[in-house]
């Protein structure tokens, strides 16, 4: 049996998921929201399978052994609902890290970079909250055009960058500034201005991105000069 102290350890931290999940809001695009229905209907889809599979041993054994009895029904209840406590809770959605959003694969890149951003949030200034969610609608028309595209293209790998690599740096380095410091003149803008505008920079690059892969034009992707930014005056160079 659990003891007080880890069982109060336990509620903790599930009040903790729970606040984190409360302080990220509503999803930003269609991509994570599918990705979190996804996930919910496989853990529903394997809880079904334990139960049936339980009561289909408790019918097996009341057909050999002619009922199972009050106890033997309490108990398939009990380890019924214990399974569907269990799969239902676990595993939890696995949260997309800078890391793993370099090497995620084209087809759930965006809704992985959706949720990612939905996590930032809650660090974010009140400026940024409405760019970020216009780039969670332009993730969602990148989307459908990353399926045209295969993982040894070059324009692949410009995706990846954009959006794996300039977009998590831009908003780690706001989040590494201190506070008190985030709303101080840094050669005629605040951290805060250089993140939105960083921010915008990004916004309209995916747009770009997604009407040149609709249209076919991969060589002119992969090979145009971009001007975000980002390393020079966006928020991770204030740090």
């Amino acid at each position: 049996m659990n003891s007080p102290a880890s069982q109060s350890d336990e509620i903790l931290d599930s009040a903790r998921r729970s606040l984190k999940r409360v302080r990220m809001g509503p999803p930003i695009g269609t991509k994570s929201r599918a990705l979190r229905r996804a996930h919910f209907f496989g853990k529903l889809a394997r809880t079904g399978v334990v139960v049936g599979g339980l009561l289909i041993g408790a019918g097996i054994v009341g057909a050999i052994i002619d009922g199972i009895g009050f106890w033997g029904v309490m108990i398939t209840g009990v380890l019924g609902a214990a399974a569907v406590y269990a799969l239902m809770r676990y595993p939890e959605m696995p949260m997309p890290t800078t890391e793993s959003l370099r090497q995620t694969d084209l087809g759930t890149l965006a809704g992985k970079t959706e949720i990612w951003l939905e996590a930032q949030r809650p660090a974010l200034p009140a400026p940024a909250i409405p760019v970020v969610q216009n780039i969670g609608l332009r993730l969602d028309a990148l989307a459908p055009q990353l399926q045209t595209l295969a993982e040894t293209d070059p324009a692949s790998r410009e995706v990846r960058k954009l959006v794996g690599e300039h977009l998590p740096e831009l908003i780690n380095g706001y989040k590494r500034i201190p506070e008190p410091l985030r709303r101080q003149d840094n050669g005629g803008k605040t951290p805060e201005q250089q993140l939105v505008d960083g921010l915008k920079r990004i916004d309209r690059e995916i747009e770009t991105m997604t009407g040149q892969i609709a249209r076919g034009e991969l060589d002119k992707l992969a090979t145009r000069e971009r001007f975000l930014e980002i390393r020079y005056d966006g928020a991770s160079e204030t740090a």
